[in-house]
C-alpha cells in the first residue's frame, strides 16, 4: 500500500485544496482502520464555505464529517468488528467516563466540546471541521466512534448516519405520539428527515414551510401532507386551518433563525425543537407569547446514542432516505458539490471517493 493518500483539505473561508496526506495505521488496541466509501455534504459545510463565513472550521485539516466505509484493520482490543464489515462513523464520540457521560448525557461529554485554548472555544470537537476528517481514501478513529451496519447497506445511505442520529435524538424529546399535528421550518435535508421521522412516528399532519418549490416536492414525497411557500403565503393561517384554529402540537425549526415563527404556530403547551444551526442568527424571543402559551422549548445538536438506531433504520429501510438522497457526485468534483448543495436545488448529496 502507498504511504500518501490524497484528501480534501480545508484552506480557509471558501477555499480547499486536494493535497496528499500520509495513510494512517493501527498503532493502539482500540483502533479501527477504514476504508472511506464517501461523506455526505452537511448545511455546516455549506456554512463553512459561504461568504461570510457562517461556521467555523480549522485550517489544513482533512475536510467532511458525515463519513461512511468499510473495516480495512483493527487493532487487538477490538472484538466486534473485522476487515470487510460495513461501518457508519460519529465523528465526535464521546469519552465514556466524564460526568456527563455517566449521567447519560454523552451528547455534552466533556472531551466533545473545545475549550478556550484551541480558539474554537465551545465548538464540538467534530472530525472533518475541527480535526481530520472523511475525505481521503484511510482514516484511523477509536472503536467507540464506528458502528456495524447490515452487508448490504448502500454507501451513499450509510452517509446520512450522523445528521439521522441527530434529528432522531432530538425528535426524541418531543415525545410524538400518534395522532399528533407538527409543523417543519425547512425542507433541506435536515428538515426532510424530520419530516419522514414524523411520518414515521404516526403524525396525522404535517405541515412543511419552505420557499424552494424543488424541496416542496420533496417533502411531499417523504410524509408532508401540506406544503406551503412562506414567501407567498401565510403560513400561521395555514397552520390553523389545519388544525382547527387550535396550532400544531410540534414545531420543528430546520433554518436557523425562525424560532419565534414556531412559537407563534404551536397550541398552548406546544412543543418547539430548534434544530437549525447558524453562529450568526440572534433572533428576537417574543416572551409574552411563549409564557402565555406555556410553550416548551427544546434544543438539539448531536446524537450520539441514537448511532446504534439509525444503522437499523438504514438496515431495514423503515425511511425513504433514498428519497431524500438525491445526488452522488465523485470527490474529484467537489467543488460542484458544495456549490449545487449551496443553491438548495437537491436533497441530501453524497461524495463518493475515486481518488
Amino acid at each position: 500500500m502507498a504511504d500518501t493518500q490524497k484528501a480534501i483539505i480545508y484552506k480557509g473561508p471558501g477555499e480547499f485544496a486536494y493535497e496528499d496526506r500520509p495513510v494512517p495505521e493501527v498503532e493502539h488496541g482500540d483502533d479501527v482502520k477504514i476504508k472511506v466509501y464517501g461523506c455526505a455534504v452537511c448545511g455546516t459545510d455549506v456554512n463553512i464555505f459561504a461568504t461570510p463565513q457562517k461556521h467555523p472550521c480549522k485550517k489544513d485539516i482533512i475536510f467532511g464529517h458525515e463519513f461512511c466505509g468499510e473495516v480495512a484493520a483493527v487493532g487487538a482490543q477490538v472484538t466486534n468488528l473485522e476487515p470487510g464489515d460495513k461501518v457508519i462513523i460519529d465523528p465526535h464520540g464521546p469519552c465514556g467516563h466524564c460526568d456527563n457521560c455517566l449521567a447519560g448525557l454523552p451528547e455534552a461529554c466533556d472531551a466533545v466540546f473545545l475549550g478556550p485554548d484551541s480558539g474554537f472555544d465551545g465548538q464540538a470537537l467534530t472530525m472533518g471541521v475541527f480535526a481530520d476528517g472523511g475525505l481521503t481514501n484511510y482514516v484511523v478513529l477509536p472503536q467507540k466512534c464506528v458502528y456495524k451496519v447490515g452487508a448490504d447497506a448502500k454507501p451513499e445511505l450509510m452517509g446520512m448516519a450522523e445528521p439521522l442520529a441527530g434529528c432522531g435524538y432530538a425528535l426524541e424529546k418531543l415525545n410524538v405520539h400518534v395522532g399528533d399535528t407538527a409543523c417543519v421550518l425547512g425542507a433541506g435535508p435536515i428538515g426532510l428527515m424530520f419530516t419522514a421521522l414524523l411520518k414515521a412516528s404516526g403524525c396525522r399532519k404535517i405541515i412543511v414551510s419552505e420557499p424552494i418549490e424543488y424541496r416542496r416536492k420533496k417533502a411531499l414525497e417523504v410524509g408532508a401532507t401540506c406544503v406551503v411557500n412562506p414567501e407567498q403565503e401565510d403560513v400561521g393561517k395555514i397552520v390553523l386551518e389545519e388544525t382547527e384554529n387550535l396550532g400544531v402540537d410540534h414545531c420543528i425549526e430546520a433554518v436557523g433563525g425562525l424560532i419565534p415563527d414556531c412559537i407563534a404556530y404551536v397550541r398552548p403547551r406546544g412543543k418547539v425543537l430548534q434544530y437549525g444551526h447558524d453562529e450568526l442568527i440572534r433572533p428576537e424571543i417574543p416572551v409574552g407569547t411563549l409564557l402565555k402559551k406555556e410553550v416548551e422549548i427544546h434544543g438539539g445538536f448531536l446524537g450520539k446514542y441514537y448511532m446504534r438506531k439509525v444503522g437499523q433504520i438504514i438496515e431495514d429501510g423503515v425511511l425513504p432516505l433514498e428519497k431524500i438522497l438525491t445526488h452522488v457526485i465523485p470527490a474529484s468534483r467537489y467543488k460542484e458539490a458544495i456549490e449545487l448543495a449551496s443553491s438548495y436545488q437537491c436533497g441530501k448529496i453524497f461524495v463518493s471517493i475515486d481518488f
